[in-house]
């Protein structure tokens, strides 16, 4: 885990409401270049709520977000584009085949056509490229929306269970798009009760009235 202020990504005194209640609040990380963090407890403590406003996707009441030690919130356009973020949907198109949903993906946001074929290869969907995505089973369609991230790089991935509907085999494969990704200098921040093989990753524990990092 980085010190607050270093390089990567990091949270200071961050705080969430939903509606009129609080899920959590003082929750405060850095997790540098290359690093993991892995959020962990009760259902309902928040761990999506926190993945979201990483995202920009929610508002925080109190705290703040920070890139390289600079406030996200001053370029929001800026801080998406630098993060993929993988939710409970799939977010994918049922009329596209599989090939045609991650060369959409692809190319909105800039990235390689010849990252396809990896993608593809490296969770399994190879052989499934030419099949329209509302053919496929909701394992294969997880599969897909994780590919995704492979296609199009960006240095932070937000991950919230995204083992959820995924055998072994595509769990291991998993565990190598995210060492790969952090060989590169890439940050993932993870929300999964698997257990995935992820070396030196820190932990952030969500519940009660504070939240409590570890190594």
């Amino acid at each position: 885990m980085a010190a607050m202020g270093d390089p990567g990504l990091a949270a200071h005194d961050l705080a969430c409401l939903r509606g009129e209640r609080r899920v959590f609040a003082g929750v405060a990380f850095a997790v540098a270049p290359g690093g993991a963090l892995v959020l962990t407890g009760p259902n309902g403590c928040g761990k999506s709520s926190l993945l979201r406003l990483l995202a920009g996707l929610l508002e925080p009441v109190g705290g703040g977000i920070t890139w390289n030690g600079e406030p996200v919130a001053a370029d929001p356009e800026a801080h998406r584009a630098r993060l993929r973020y993988v939710g409970h949907l799939d977010a994918i198109k049922p009329s596209l085949t599989v090939a045609e949903n991650l060369t959409f993906w692809c190319r909105l946001h800039g990235g390689d056509d010849a990252r396809i074929a990896t993608a593809l290869a490296a969770l399994g969907l190879d052989r499934l490229a030419a099949i329209p995505a509302r053919l496929l089973s909701a394992g294969q369609k997880r599969r897909l929306s994780l590919a995704r991230i492979a296609v199009a790089p960006a240095p932070l991935w937000l991950l919230d269970e995204p083992t959820v509907m995924l055998d072994r085999d595509s769990v291991d494969a998993l565990a190598a798009l995210v060492a790969a990704h952090r060989a590169g200098g890439g940050i993932v921040v993870i929300a999964t009760h698997a257990a995935l093989d992820l070396p030196d990753v820190g932990f952030l524990r969500l519940g009660g009235d504070t939240a409590e990092a570890a190594p």
